[in-house]
C-alpha cells in the first residue's frame, strides 16, 4: 500500500461508536417489536427510536464532520425533554380532529399512558433534526438553485400569523373540512413570532432565495415517517387512522395523502424549536444546522 493510500486512510472518519450502539438497539428492538405476541411496543418504541437517532446521528457525523449529539450532548438530551411536550400539543388538537388513535390505549391506566407515551413522543424532534442534517450533507441538496425569494417583512409576517390563526380557527370549528390545518397552523403562527423575537427561522435563508433548509427539513420528516408508519405496522399498542376524504392507497396504517403532512410537520417542529431556545436566550443559536455545509467533511 502506497504512503498516499495509507494517508487518505488514516483521514478517513471513522463510524461512531454511538452509532453501533444505535445500530444494536434498532437489531433487537425491531423484531421484538414485530414478532412478540401480546402487548410490547410501550417499552419497545423508545428503544428502537432511540437506536434510529443515534445511528442516524453518527452518519451525520461521519459525511460532516460535526453532529448534534457531538456539539453539544446538554442540546441534544434537551431536544427529547423538549419533543414531547410539543408532540403533545397536536396530540390536545387530535382531541377535536380525531384523525388518529391509539390501539391499546385501554391497557394502560392514564398515569401510565401519559407516562409511557411521553417518553416515546421524546424522540420525535432528535429523529427528525437528526435526519434533516444528513440530507443536507448530500450533494443533490447542496446544489440545488436559487428558488422564490421570501422576505420576512412586517406585512409578509402579519399575513403569515393571521393565516395561521384563521387555520387554527377553521380546524377547531370544522374539523370534518378543515383538518388538514393541524400540520400547517403552527408554523404559520410561529415562524411570524420568531422573526419578530428575533430568533432563529427559515425567513434567514427564503429571504435570499435559499430553500435548501426547507427542502432537508421536508425531506427529513419525510424520511421518519416512512419510518414511523412502517415500525408501527406490526407493532401493539400502535396508532391507526380515521381520516375523512382522503382515507385510501394506504402504505402501512397511513393514506398515501397523509405522508405529505410530514413535510410542513418538520418545519413546525423547527420553529417551535427555536422559540423555546430563543425564550431561553439563545435567540441566534445555529445548534440545529439544516443548511447544506459549504465545504462538506465526506461526500
Amino acid at each position: 500500500m502506497t504512503n498516499r493510500a495509507l494517508s487518505a486512510r488514516s483521514s478517513c472518519p471513522r463510524f461512531a461508536i454511538h452509532g453501533w450502539l444505535g445500530l444494536s438497539l434498532i437489531a433487537v428492538f425491531w423484531p421484538l417489536n414485530w414478532l412478540l405476541t401480546g402487548p410490547r411496543t410501550h417499552w419497545g418504541f423508545f428503544p428502537l427510536w432511540l437506536g434510529y437517532c443515534l445511528a442516524v446521528d453518527a452518519w451525520v457525523l461521519y459525511r460532516r464532520g460535526t453532529s448534534l449529539l457531538t456539539r453539544n450532548w446538554r442540546k441534544y438530551v434537551g431536544l427529547f425533554a423538549l419533543s414531547a411536550p410539543v408532540w403533545w400539543l397536536f396530540e390536545a388538537l387530535n382531541w377535536r380532529t380525531q384523525n388518529w388513535h391509539y390501539a391499546g390505549r385501554e391497557l394502560f391506566t392514564d398515569l401510565e399512558y401519559g407516562m409511557l407515551a411521553s417518553l416515546s413522543f421524546s424522540t420525535v424532534m432528535p429523529a427528525v433534526f437528526g435526519t434533516a442534517e444528513l440530507v443536507a450533507s448530500f450533494g443533490f441538496v447542496r446544489r440545488l438553485g436559487r428558488g422564490p425569494v421570501v422576505r420576512p417583512g412586517r406585512r409578509t409576517t402579519l399575513a403569515f400569523f393571521v393565516v395561521g390563526l384563521g387555520m387554527l380557527a377553521l380546524m377547531v370549528a370544522w374539523p370534518l373540512y378543515f383538518f388538514p390545518f393541524i400540520w400547517l397552523w403552527a408554523y404559520f403562527v410561529v415562524e411570524p413570532v420568531n422573526v419578530w423575537l428575533g430568533n432563529r427561522s427559515l425567513a434567514e435563508g427564503t429571504q435570499a432565495g435559499d430553500w435548501r433548509p426547507v427542502v432537508a427539513l421536508w425531506l427529513g420528516g419525510l424520511v421518519c415517517g416512512f419510518f414511523w408508519e412502517m415500525w408501527n405496522f406490526f407493532s401493539y399498542p400502535k396508532w391507526m387512522y380515521t381520516v375523512p376524504w382522503v382515507d385510501f392507497w394506504r402504505v402501512f396504517e397511513m393514506p398515501l395523502l397523509g405522508y405529505g403532512g410530514y413535510l410542513p410537520f418538520a418545519l413546525e417542529l423547527y420553529a417551535l424549536y427555536h422559540l423555546v431556545v430563543g425564550l431561553l436566550g439563545q435567540k441566534s443559536t445555529d445548534y440545529v444546522r439544516v443548511a447544506p455545509d459549504t465545504n462538506p467533511t465526506a461526500v
